[in-house]
């Protein structure tokens, strides 16, 4: 009979829940964030097809006449491989320890951002100084500290929370270390990761509860200091003129010949496309094809529909880390919360200006497609990005679970 009443014990609505039904809920909820990394690896193989399909004829060119058709396929796919197991390795670093290392791991790259201006140190390529050579690779200081920026904005508005409303205190302090990374940015220049950096700094100051009247007066000051620095460089004007009227006959075979074959690639694309590997701007019409224009390719070959694809999972991983963020908040981890959200933001804008510059929505800039551009450092900092944002999601679901971070 005692056994008979067991099964009616264990499902009344009206039972308190035994260690049994506790152990049952709790194992319905996963220990990492699946879909996470799903969406991530879809893009960067979708990126790898879309790279091999953009250079496969690049070998027809002088310039890379002596690489064969699969070079920047294999280059990818190694990128891809080291930067997975780069973000295996970093999901087990605990979300504490990036805390600690944030202030150094800034400085370090600011040194390294030195280093790149340092003649026989810095490698030039189309009359920027943005990389380190190390003979088998070259490393891009500015995609770290996209990251690394995060990290410190995210770790300073937690160390200074009580003064985020004084301006000496709580702004200045940030506003300088900003300030000195622009300048060694825009001596490379990078314009475009300067953008991306502020963008970062500025929304996890705003989410870290900065003072309103003072966010936006600085957010007018530093709208007037892009603009000075493009009145007062000849090129950069030229190059705001081109876009603004792109198929002109002054431009379009000047500062606009990238935009324009990119809008003739999407007007070739259409609803669906001509086909994976029938792209006929990529043939030597469209320069930066396999990197910052990669997206124009998609949608020459893959039409409206592949684009939206592409914008849909971008957003989904947003929308992702702003939510792993707000629920680490909701447990009191105000620092992995700010990172999360600002691994947000940092995918979000620089997604969003390639996207624009791709689309003719605004002006050429030289930055990549988060994830499935060409290009080992920038890869490469995505995943870990991703993996840390990974590694908050994870803590959040151990904390709700009754353990510690």
């Amino acid at each position: 009979m005692k056994q008979l009443l067991l099964p009616l014990q264990r499902w009344s609505p009206f039972a308190t829940p035994g260690p049994e039904t506790r152990l049952v809920n709790r194992s319905r909820m996963m220990n990492y964030d699946q879909p996470l990394v799903w969406v991530t690896m879809i893009l960067m193989l979708f990126g790898m097809v879309m790279v091999y399909s953009a250079s496969i004829s690049l070998p027809d060119s002088p310039k890379y006449a002596n690489y064969k058709n699969t070079h920047f396929l294999v280059r990818q796919a190694m990128f891809v491989l080291v930067s997975v197991i780069m973000a295996a390795l970093v999901f087990r670093i605990p979300v504490l320890s990036w805390q600690k290392l944030a202030p150094y791991l800034f400085v370090f790259t600011l040194i390294l951002l030195v280093a790149v201006l340092i003649p026989g140190l810095g490698k030039g390529v189309n009359g920027a100084k943005r990389w380190l050579s190390f003979k088998i690779f070259n490393l891009q200081p500015s995609e770290f500290m996209k990251l690394f920026m995060v990290l410190y904005a995210a770790d300073y508005t937690v160390r200074k929370q009580d003064y985020m409303h004084k301006l000496t205190k709580g702004f200045v302090p940030m506003l300088a270390a900003v300030g000195v990374v622009g300048l060694l940015l825009l001596l490379e220049p990078d314009l475009g990761a300067f953008g991306v950096i502020v963008c970062i700094a500025m929304g996890i100051l705003f989410l870290g509860g900065i003072n309103g009247i003072w966010f936006g007066g600085i957010a007018a000051t530093l709208v007037g200091i892009f603009t000075l620095v493009i009145v007062l460089s000849p090129w950069r004007r030229e190059r705001i003129f081109a876009y603004l009227s792109p198929f002109d006959d002054d431009h379009a075979l000047g500062k606009a010949y990238q935009l324009t074959h990119s809008l003739i690639a999407f007007g070739r694309g259409e609803l669906f496309g001509v086909g994976l590997g029938g792209s006929v701007e990529k043939l030597h019409y469209l320069p930066e094809a396999h990197t910052d224009f990669l997206l124009a390719v998609i949608g020459e070959e893959l039409g409206f529909v592949g684009v939206m694809v592409v914008v849909l999972l971008f957003y989904w991983i947003i929308k992702r880390a702003f939510e792993v963020g707000r629920q680490a908040i909701a447990l009191d981890q105000t620092f992995a919360g700010l990172t999360a959200k600002g691994i947000g933001i940092w995918i979000g804008v620089q997604a969003f200006i390639n996207m624009g510059v791709n689309l003719g929505l605004l002006p050429t800039k030289g930055l990549t497609l988060p994830l499935m551009s060409y290009g080992g450092s920038g890869v490469m900092i995505n995943c870990i990005g991703l993996a840390i944002l990974l590694r908050v999601d994870y803590e959040n679901r151990v904390l709700m679970r009754g353990g510690r971070a």
